[in-house]
């Protein structure tokens, strides 16, 4: 299960994977992200990017298709995740899974991520 929590915020999905996308609050550059959930945590298996600046380049690996840099991430399983939510991003964090995106609350307390079998706080 994934576990999702921010302040009085908790939403939890039955799934294996999701996405993260983003856009850059300086360089409103789109960043996407793939996740695993494996039993060593949650693991980034693929991500894409629109263009590079302010702490977003692409790796050296990355590959240009289509206009939109591509790469397999190079961080092993997390068990917990923090989000920064600035409120100072044209949109906020998007997480998709199981063919539902959710919009998750920006400008508060940071986005927690971690899998669990019931979402009680680790």
């Amino acid at each position: 299960m994934l576990c999702v929590a921010s302040g009085a915020f908790l939403l939890s999905l039955a799934t294996a994977e999701f996405t993260l996308d983003w856009q850059h609050s300086v360089e409103h550059t789109v960043w996407w992200e793939r996740w695993q959930i494996t039993d060593a945590g949650l693991a980034p298996v693929a991500a894409r990017i629109t263009a590079s600046g302010a702490g977003m380049e692409p790796p050296p690996d990355a590959v240009l298709r289509d206009g939109v840099w591509e790469f397999t991430p190079t961080v092993p399983p997390q068990r917990d995740i923090w989000l920064g939510a600035s409120g100072a991003t044209v949109g906020g964090w998007q997480l998709c899974a199981g063919g539902q995106c959710h919009a998750l609350p920006e400008g508060g307390d940071p986005l927690h991520l971690w899998s669990a079998p019931d979402c009680t706080q680790p």
